[in-house]
């Protein structure tokens, strides 16, 4: 079996960029649900919305820096896709190449380009 083409993997991901318009830090792996979602601090955390380039060559990434507010003696561990600012539907998520800690209130910054999904 041949697989999918590079305009195929293009569509999907082009379906995924389209439905998941937010993203969300969490604390421990979200699992099929979107769980361990961060909350608290002051600015309070919220998702945030996201911007995606046009997918090529089976692969599509963030367009513009995301940033959020996170509370103090929270460690974060992934990223999670939504279609909702709150609520929503969680289409799934990835882990953060290394969990970060924040002993005091911070931001966390994921600059434009580095988040990425692709279909091999």
């Amino acid at each position: 079996m041949a697989g999918l083409t590079a305009n195929g993997k293009n569509a999907l991901l082009s379906g995924l960029a389209s439905a998941a318009g937010f993203v969300s830090l969490h604390t421990a792996d979200p699992s099929t649900g979107g769980t361990s979602e961060v909350t608290g601090g002051s600015p309070a955390y919220a998702r945030k919305a996201v911007s995606w380039g046009s997918p090529s060559s089976g692969s599509v990434s963030s367009s513009a820096n995301v940033a959020f507010d996170v509370p103090g003696s929270t460690t974060i561990t992934h990223i999670g896709y939504w279609s909702a600012s709150t609520g929503g539907t969680f289409y799934g998520s990835r882990a953060l190449d290394a969990s970060q800690t924040f002993a005091t209130q911070g931001t966390y910054t994921v600059a434009s380009g580095n988040l990425t999904e692709s279909i091999a």
